[in-house]
């Protein structure tokens, strides 16, 4: 049910006396300002989230990383909120942003910030993980993308190594395309087989310019196990989906809240990041062959390609959820298993 009219891109760039907003060049600032834009989505949603309440009371509210009008209805109403990331996880920053645009709406519940967690669902490896506060039970992450009908040479393996290359589903304007253009031209020479995942539009405009190149809208889920290398944008649902598949990552973060992500899975092992100083074709292809031609890389993909297995299934989880609320926002003792990796 939609409980707002507003666009994103309003909340983020229009402050709620009508101001436009200009982000901020420094990374810590335009977390902080991100997280503003988020809190202004936030109130603007209370209202209606609070008439839906009115006619549907819930026992439980369970809200993504930045759906900070979850834990603020759950405060109102008194029952347990659950908060669910959707990816690899947000900087804090985010969070203390969103906290000082929503000060009116706390102070009116009698808060002095955003009120904590009762549980963290978290799909993020454990591995991967930054640190976080309260309770907190694993689910496996499981990729999920538009699909088409699959043609035979997304799941099989060609001759020559596969590379993935996307800069995401939302790749629209003439810069963005010029982006992906860097990216292909970058890896290109390497003499491997290149499939390029972009929004149609996007990709009948790449294929105008690169005749015989692999590009359109494709089912990342299927074509990655296939892949030797992926490069993207540091998106948290495409690294999570490159990590199911056990691929190594040309990570080139191009939002600051993408950078700690990012580097958490290059300390690990199992990509490269390139920061904005070194994102250059001499620096990309660089890195593309150190990825291709050291086994490391894949074999800490793999590793964390177990690991998600190894997480609890949604079902698993949705017991925990049933106990939370029979139990009063209070996991139930013997619950911090290692089955349901509840735990601090």
């Amino acid at each position: 049910m939609p409980v707002t009219g507003g666009t994103m891109r309003q909340f983020m760039f229009i402050d709620r006396d009508g101001r436009t907003l200009g982000p901020p060049e420094d990374p810590e600032e335009r977390l902080f300002f991100n997280g503003r834009g988020f809190g202004r989505l936030a109130a603007a949603g209370l209202p209606g989230l609070r008439a839906l309440a009115a006619d549907r009371p819930p026992d439980l509210v369970v809200g993504g990383s930045l759906c900070y009008a979850a834990p603020l209805l759950a405060a109102r109403l008194g029952v347990p909120f659950v908060r669910h990331t959707w990816d690899l996880g947000e900087p804090p920053g985010i969070d203390r942003g969103a906290e000082a645009e929503l000060a009116p709406e706390l102070k009116a519940l009698g808060l002095s910030g955003i009120p904590g967690t009762d549980l963290w669902v978290d799909i993020c490896p454990p591995s991967l993980r930054a640190t976080s506060e309260g309770p907190r039970a694993d689910m496996r992450f499981i990729p999920y993308n538009e699909q088409r009908a699959l043609e035979p040479w997304m799941y099989r393996r060609g001759e020559r190594p596969r590379v993935c290359v996307t800069a995401g589903s939302r790749v629209s304007q003439d810069e963005d395309i010029a982006y992906l253009r860097e990216l292909v031209d970058g890896i290109g020479g390497l003499g491997v087989e290149l499939a390029v995942a972009a929004p149609r539009a996007v990709a009948e405009r790449l294929r105008a310019a690169e005749p015989g190149i692999r590009a359109g809208w494709l089912p990342l889920d299927i074509l990655l196990t296939t892949c030797d290398l992926i490069v993207h944008h540091g998106g948290g649902q495409t690294a999570l989906t490159a990590l199911n598949a056990g691929v190594p990552q040309l990570l080139i973060p191009n939002i600051p809240r993408m950078i700690p992500p990012c580097d958490r899975i290059s300390d690990y092992g199992a990509a490269i990041t390139l920061s904005t100083g070194e994102q250059n074709p001499e620096r990309l292809t660089q890195a593309a062959e150190e990825l291709l031609s050291t086994p490391s890389y894949r074999d800490r993909a793999r590793s964390i390609r177990a690991e998600i297995a190894a997480q609890s299934a949604p079902t698993e989880v949705l017991y925990l959820l049933e106990d939370l609320v029979g139990r009063h926002a209070r996991p139930p003792a013997g619950l911090d298993s290692e089955r349901y990796g509840v735990g601090p």
